[in-house]
């Protein structure tokens, strides 16, 4: 076995979710998970009840649906919470706050951050754009940019409006364009040029 390269304090661990979420397994359903290896095979072994009750301790916001696995057997075929609605920008922007969402930095070096309240308020604008071309449930926005802050933010923007979002970088040159965005034809296409 390879060795231990870090262990947390037994306090540390004993003040981690992780520590929440089993204490919270065995309270709910009765079973004795020990540890980590004792949860992960309980997790294994209980599909439905683990990933349900990842989704409430985790608190997502959305509608579960009745049935978290669906032909857990079929493999592939299987269908993870099959009923549910979530929007993934309703889930990640929550925090309103002036601590860092997003740390960006550059090949080069060049550093900036984001704050919650920060991101907040750039996907705000952008949705108001979007919103303003007429973009809405069931649409497709493209991203024609590289792995920028504002990719994330155009798909949280499209995202809480409930259209998909595809994206490619300009690296992958005109054809990698064509390639990506001929299946769909975007309602919006996002470009940023000349990047920082």
């Amino acid at each position: 076995m390879a060795e231990v390269l870090w262990e947390p304090a037994p306090e540390r661990a004993a003040a981690s979710a992780m520590e929440a979420f089993r204490e919270g397994v065995e309270r709910k359903f009765g079973v004795v998970v020990a540890d980590y290896a004792a949860l992960h095979r309980w997790s294994v072994e209980n599909r439905d009840e683990f990933w349900g009750e990842v989704w409430d301790f985790c608190e997502v916001v959305g509608e579960k649906g009745e049935t978290v696995l669906e032909d857990g057997d079929r493999m592939p075929g299987s269908r993870w919470f099959p009923d549910a609605r979530l929007s993934f920008a309703e889930n990640l922007l929550r925090r309103t706050d002036d601590s860092p969402a997003v740390i960006f930095q550059t090949e080069g070096g060049d550093r900036r951050e984001l704050s919650f309240a920060g991101l907040r308020a750039e996907v705000a604008r952008c949705q108001a754009g979007l919103r303003g071309l007429g973009v809405g449930e069931g649409d497709v926005v493209a991203g024609w940019l590289p792995n920028l802050p504002e990719a994330l933010v155009g798909m949280l923007a499209a995202n809480g409006l409930g259209a998909a979002w595809t994206s490619c970088s300009p690296d992958f040159g005109a054809s990698g364009v064509l390639d990506r965005f001929g299946q769909v034809w975007p309602k919006a296409l996002l470009a940023v040029d000349g990047y920082r």
